[in-house]
């Protein structure tokens, strides 16, 4: 009996057992030849399904202490970092640190076409010629929405501290969505999400977004008292999560650094530093401590809704006072100041629930606040707000980030020490209560250099799991080949599982490293292929074609590898031309671009996603629309020829 197979049929049987992966697409272009780019003209082959199931991802394995991913292998974690002035969100694998995606934001990025397409630009904000407001960004904090006390994968929050901008990103496309301009600040630093509603105690999830600003300026900020800065002032503002609408604001004495807020929704935070009001470095160092501002959410709300706040300038936003001398009655107040060592930094939540930890910075220690003496004060139980201090260890010089392990242990960066220093919070509030045989510090771990944010696995929720500790090191000058002036930064990994930190692994950082999460990722849900009708532009076969009206010409062009719908587009120079693309195919990883020569135009669209851009055309000629994302076999020949009639 003859066992070998006709040749037709073993094709059809390798074909079958691809998956439905750009790899896979890619690999059938290779067995079954190039015949498909002809039917692939009249997006013939657009009824091909993803795989709805895969197998699971093999754990991430090599090294002893698991911190090497071999090749092929998974990281166990996602890291989302703020990348400073270059305006994005970057995404790493860990403990690999492995660079997955740059996730642009308050930045252009021709790759993906952010701040080019007419979508992005609808999100960044433009001016009304349509050019964009700002074309830069400085993202400093990253943090993800919550539900009961862990993430839900819905949403990532960053901020932008040049222009006093909230984005939001969603997590199922790692695209940001939403960008909000927020009023009467500037300098808008610290954000934190609220991990349950302040309101509602039925709501489990995140509904609101707390932003601190850290510059004082003239209210409203219109040429008025420009000489006069002690009549300056600095806003805490709640934007709702889902509307992204600016909900109210709350003036404050000093001003704000960062941001926490408690797992039960009743408090948020932020560290304050020159309480003093000054406007230059000598008066901002003349208090001998700086505070922790608490705001009691429920009561704000309470105000605004009894109709008891004012606006500033032309903005219809609520404010109310949350100033010292009007918040005396703890009964009445909207705010607790509770005094910190100086000029303190990070705010951090313990996963227990149970305490916020600022750091010093220019003062040695790292203070424990019990968040439940604090709702003591606003019931009027607590004499004092100091009196919800329960530890102030002397940790080391310039502490500025804690993280914990959900074991009872915190780990603080100290930027002038270049350390991570572990210590036990039990074991703090034991000694600060008099117990001088207790040691709370129980390690340290050299880290190169200056480490400015650090954050461990999971360690900002009740899942933290004492795994990793990353730490966003400046000035890291010779870890790397030099590169000119300005030396590649690090996120070096700490494993924090045993009793001594143990440093992992150096990965470099695009200056500068700011904060970020670890997630681990089973806790992220992405999407993979989207859904053509979530678009309400997407172009069919029905509406494909060319359409003028007067010198506004609209094109709508279909995709699909590796051709475009129409091999000739004609218009006129002088013509405004929008161009909508829709990627038909719906293979996973199956992206095209489109470029078009002398025009600044470069994009991309993902599989069933549309995307349009607006351009005028200036000059006679022909040009050719090509694909900038590799795609096909036939990749190269993926073109439309752009006709500019004079």
């Amino acid at each position: 009996m003859d066992n070998k197979k006709d040749s037709n049929d073993s094709t059809t049987e390798v074909v079958a057992s691809v998956a439905a992966s750009r790899r896979g697409f890619l690999g059938k272009s290779a067995m079954v030849g190039l015949a498909g780019a002809g039917a692939v003209l009249g997006l013939a082959g657009c009824k091909e399904e993803t795989v709805a199931g895969k197998a699971a991802p093999v754990p991430a394995k090599g090294a002893a202490d698991g911190s090497h991913v071999a090749p092929g292998q998974l990281d166990t974690y996602y890291a989302f970092i703020s990348a400073g002035h270059g305006g994005e969100v970057r995404v790493l694998g860990l403990p690999s640190g492995r660079t997955l995606k740059r996730i642009p934001v308050f930045n252009t990025d021709c790759m993906v076409g952010w701040g080019i397409t007419n979508e992005s630009k609808a999100v960044m904000g433009t001016k009304p010629d349509g050019t964009l407001q700002y074309t830069t960004g400085d993202t400093h904090h990253v943090h993800g929405s919550y539900k009961d006390g862990t993430y839900d994968s819905r949403w990532l929050f960053v901020n932008d501290k040049i222009h006093s901008r909230l984005a939001r990103i969603r997590m199922d496309t790692m695209e940001c969505d939403k960008i909000t301009s927020i009023p009467n600040v500037m300098g808008f630093h610290g954000i934190f999400p609220d991990k349950r509603d302040p309101v509602d105690a039925a709501i489990n999830h995140t509904t609101r977004v707390f932003c601190g600003a850290e510059f004082h300026i003239p209210l409203p900020n219109d040429g008025r008292d420009l000489d006069d800065p002690s009549k300056w002032g600095c806003l805490f503002t709640c934007v709702d999560a889902a509307s992204m609408e600016v909900r109210w604001q709350c003036r404050i004495d000093g001003n704000m650094e960062l941001l926490a807020t408690s797992y039960d929704g009743k408090l948020a935070a932020a560290t304050q530093y020159n309480t003093e009001g000054a406007a230059d470095l000598a008066g901002m160092m003349a208090a001998e401590r700086d505070a922790c501002v608490f705001f009691n959410v429920a009561r704000i709300e309470a105000m605004i809704k009894a109709g008891t706040f004012t606006t500033i300038g032309s903005s219809k936003v609520p404010v109310v006072d949350g100033r010292k001398t009007a918040n005396e009655d703890p009964k009445t107040a909207l705010t607790c100041y509770v005094p910190v060592g100086k000029n303190p930094h990070g705010v951090n939540a313990s996963p227990d629930g149970k305490y916020f930890v600022c750091a010093g910075k220019l003062s040695p220690t790292a203070t424990v606040i019990e968040l439940a003496k604090v709702l003591q004060w606003f019931d009027g139980a607590l004499k004092l707000p100091r009196d919800s201090v329960v530890a102030e260890p002397e940790i080391g010089l310039g502490p500025l980030h804690t993280a914990f392990d959900g074991k009872g242990n915190a780990y603080t960066s100290l930027f002038l020490d270049s350390q991570v220093v572990k210590w036990n919070v039990d074991m703090a509030i034991a000694q600060f209560k008099g117990d001088k045989t207790v040691k709370p510090i129980l390690d340290r771990a050299d880290v190169h250099y200056q480490p400015g944010h650090g954050y461990a696995s999971m360690g900002e929720t009740k899942d933290a799991d004492g795994k990793y500790f990353n730490s966003g090191n400046k000035f890291s000058k010779d870890r790397f080949l030099p590169v000119g002036p300005l030396h590649p930064e690090t996120e070096q990994i700490l494993d924090i599982s045993g009793a001594k930190m143990v440093l992992v692994a150096d990965h470099t950082a695009y200056p500068e490293p700011h904060d970020g999460i670890i997630v681990r990722r089973d806790f992220v849900k992405t999407k993979q292929v989207s859904v053509m009708t979530d678009f309400p532009n997407a172009v069919t076969a029905e509406t494909a074609g060319i359409e003028r009206k007067g010198n506004k010409v609209h094109v709508r062009l279909m995709s699909q590898a590796p051709a475009f719908s129409m091999p000739i587009i004609k218009v006129k120079v002088g013509d405004e031309v929008t161009l909508t693309l829709t990627n038909f195919d719906k293979v996973e990883d199956l992206t095209h671009g489109c470029a078009i020569p002398y025009h600044n135009i470069n994009f991309i669209v993902n599989p069933q996603e549309t995307r349009s851009v607006t351009f005028k055309t200036e000059h006679a000629g022909a040009y050719w629309i090509y694909c900038t994302h590799f795609c096909h076999a036939l990749h190269l020949e993926m073109r439309s020829r752009l006709l500019v009639e004079a």
